[in-house]
């Protein structure tokens, strides 16, 4: 008998679930096969280097970080691929992030478009998109006039004094007080505020004491209180060195049409077609997006209190952070898109939750739900914007909830399918731990779709 099993009385009922759960040494290969055989297709391993952490040297791309976005190397591998069939590809990212889609088809000469919720990662990645123009040597001139005697008081909803050294919030306050005081009465003198905004913003959880891996949480690290000043002035060369290399081996591309709306992706219509789609949707899973970058968005104004970051939430794809009234509200709701799959894990996830005897959320298997009804209400706003013959690409990871194991990834695939794309491909890209099971495996996955 498993020793930790035989000591189980000493354990809290968290690790009983993990000791006690079927899905120990499990795998997702497994647990798909008859999902696969229902759609006909088969899961092709193509290993490649698909997380953000792989952006952190490439120009324009490590003007600020993204834990949850995936690497400008893949979105390259995809624009390579399909070079000898569009020409010229108009492209789009309806979970747009801090805009490594839009970058990386700006590089390459191609239209891009993208929809963002979150206002932060709006902001950073139109900055990264409009501001090619701008001179590198302004840039540095508007940042050396930084006054140095200007002060800012931190968010007042955040706990700021816990979240930062005392001599480290000082100076942070007096980086913003003087950052505030820059003037922008011109286009050019908004573009460098923005981009020494977005340059601060950047480095804010790096000079804090806390880190975001991928969740955000304390940690043990020493910061010096002088780490604002260093760490600011670091980004805003980068930024600088990332300037001059635009105004010598992409000047042609300068004006290239390329933003990101400020909208609700399930909502908005679009009014460009695009012959190719990229993204990467929010996981199902326990990550909660927005207070996951709740310090930037406070900081540079997006949020001025806790409710703003719960209001945003709530319209964003679900996590099992939102409000229950949502939730409620929504297994009320008569009109939402479901089949027997959903039906058949809401039944399982609500089973392993009694069995359990309790859970982070008892509306689980709603949230689940919701989940999928919300990428199918995007997934459809996508499908009217394609031309035909265009490919819509997916990189998603699957889910363990409840000892259920969610396919999300196929899901994702019959939505296209019941919306009608073709299922051109399903990859693996990568393999993952469960948060929940360690020892099961999960998946990164590539998923292919095409309007025929």
């Amino acid at each position: 008998m498993d020793i930790a099993i035989q000591n189980i009385e000493n354990l809290d009922a968290r690790r009983i679930n993990r000791l006690r759960s079927p899905k120990r040494g499990g795998s997702s290969d497994i647990d798909s096969q008859e999902y696969l055989e229902e759609l006909g297709v088969n899961i092709q391993t193509n290993t490649q280097p698909i997380k953000f952490a792989e952006n952190i040297n490439e120009h324009i791309h490590r003007w600020a970080p993204y834990v949850q976005g995936f690497s400008a190397a893949f979105v390259q591998s995809q624009f390579d691929k399909y070079s000898g069939v569009y020409d010229n590809p108009v492209v789009l990212d309806p979970f747009a992030g801090c805009g490594t889609v839009l970058v990386q088809s700006k590089i390459n000469g191609f239209k891009s478009y993208g929809t963002e919720l979150n206002p932060l990662l709006h902001f950073i990645a139109n900055a990264k998109l409009q501001n090619w123009d701008l001179s590198p040597s302004y840039l540095k001139r508007v940042y050396n006039s930084i006054p140095k005697d200007k002060h800012f008081p931190s968010p007042a909803f955040l706990k700021s004094d816990k979240q930062f050294n005392k001599g480290v919030l000082r100076n942070l306050e007096k980086l913003k007080g003087g950052i505030e005081c820059l003037p922008e009465r011109t286009e050019k003198q908004k573009k460098a505020k923005d981009l020494i905004r977005v340059a601060f913003s950047s480095i804010l959880i790096e000079c804090s004491n806390l880190k975001r891996s991928p969740c955000l949480g304390y940690c043990e690290k020493k910061v010096y209180d002088s780490a604002p000043f260093v760490l600011l002035d670091r980004k805003i060369n980068q930024i600088i060195e990332d300037l001059k290399l635009i105004n010598t081996d992409y000047s042609d591309f300068i004006d290239i049409e390329s933003y990101v709306f400020l909208v609700n992706s399930m909502a908005f219509e679009h009014e460009n077609k695009f012959d190719i789609v990229i993204t990467s949707p929010p996981y199902m899973n326990g990550m909660d997006y927005v207070i996951n970058y709740k310090i930037e968005m406070a900081w540079l104004g997006f949020a001025e209190k806790q409710i703003n970051l719960k209001s945003l939430k709530n319209d964003m794809v679900v996590c099992d952070n939102v409000s229950k009234s949502l939730i409620r509200k929504f297994s009320d709701d008569k009109q939402k898109y479901t089949n027997e799959w959903i039906e058949n894990i809401k039944a399982d996830i609500a089973f392993g939750i009694e069995r359990r005897g309790s859970y982070r959320r008892m509306d689980m298997p709603n949230i689940v739900h919701k989940y999928f009804d919300d990428m199918f209400r995007v997934m459809s706003k996508v499908y009217t914007a394609m031309n035909d013959g265009g490919r819509f690409i997916l990189v998603v990871g699957d889910s363990l909830i409840a000892d259920v194991y969610v396919p999300t990834d196929l899901l994702i695939a019959r939505i296209g399918q019941d919306i009608g794309l073709h299922i051109e491909a399903i990859e693996k890209a990568r393999e993952r731990r469960s948060g929940q099971i360690r020892s099961y495996k999960l998946r990164e996955t590539i998923i292919t779709l095409k309007k025929e």
